[in-house]
């Protein structure tokens, strides 16, 4: 875990499947000096521990809230990436949105495998990315594969574009600290989730960030953004961002859209309570 303390609002930072904290290495770097920002590896992933269980989208929403109670945070905003979107949408369903000021849910599909009874409009409006047997096929072959070629693969597939060498490096270091005994439960699991009937009764400030140059279609993005009550929608062009990882592609120009966000949902926030306050003032002078 990593916790840049402060008393700014804290950030909380989720990775997605296969992946570390070590994603948003320009996040902390970029946003830490106005907020506190916190970044950890789900069980199962990079330093964190790898217990027998646990490997279900709903018992990370409960690691989730487990980390906030060890760290005392009340309320925070929380930015989901991929499968850490997820977490967020399955804590908000467990558990509520009362300690949760603001969502940021960067380019997970609502529901990521295509069931036979969707039609092929609620497919492409889902972002739903792999037939049913495509998520099982996938399942197998990360299970009987001890050489990690295949998770690199599939990976690799999100990055539509030429990766910088230094930068794949990277990733595929990264995704390698996550062994298939987490990986394939937890992606079993993860995909087979469906966040529709969720996205809805969402009541918090919300941005949904999509890339022009990902895997997962801009478009799905748009549809979680229209299902989310009030919901801001941002979307990097190609030139900007071209895969899965736009935070880790272009950090200053992802790190510039949702500090912008952020502080205007601040701004708001501190004006609603201002006239709350004025409010509960002028009845008290009113009662005296």
């Amino acid at each position: 875990m990593r916790d840049t303390g402060g008393d700014g609002p804290a950030l909380v930072l989720l990775h997605g499947w296969g992946q570390t904290q070590a994603m948003f290495r320009g996040q902390v770097a970029g946003l830490a000096p106005a907020r506190r920002v916190v970044t950890y590896d789900m069980r199962g992933h990079g330093v964190s521990a790898k217990p027998g269980h646990g490997y279900r989208i709903a018992r990370l929403a409960a690691d989730l809230r487990d980390v906030l109670d060890a760290l005392g945070i009340e309320r925070a905003d929380l930015l989901g990436w991929s499968m850490g979107a997820s977490v967020i949408w399955s804590y908000l369903e467990l558990f509520g949105a009362g300690r949760v000021r603001s969502l940021v849910l960067v380019d997970q599909p609502a529901a990521v495998v295509a069931v036979p009874w969707m039609t092929e409009g609620e497919q492409a409006a889902a972002g739903s990315i792999l037939p049913v047997d495509g998520l099982t096929a996938l399942g197998g072959a990360i299970h009987g594969d001890d050489s990690g070629d295949v998770v690199r693969a599939f990976v690799r597939s999100m990055f539509t574009g030429d990766v910088d060498d230094g930068l794949w490096d990277f990733v595929a270091g990264e995704i390698a600290q996550t062994p298939p005994s987490a990986a394939v439960p937890l992606l079993f699991d993860h995909g087979v989730q469906d966040w529709r009937d969720v996205l809805p009764n969402i009541a918090l400030p919300t941005l949904v960030v999509g890339s022009e140059g990902s895997h997962v279609s801009p478009d799905s993005q748009r549809a979680v953004a229209e299902r989310i009550p009030g919901a801001r929608l941002h979307v990097f062009p190609r030139e900007v961002a071209s895969s899965h990882f736009p935070f880790l592609e272009n950090p200053a120009a992802f790190n510039a859209v949702v500090t912008t966000f952020l502080d205007e949902e601040a701004a708001v926030a501190t004006s609603v309570q201002r006239s709350a306050d004025t409010l509960s003032e002028s009845d008290d002078a009113r009662r005296s």
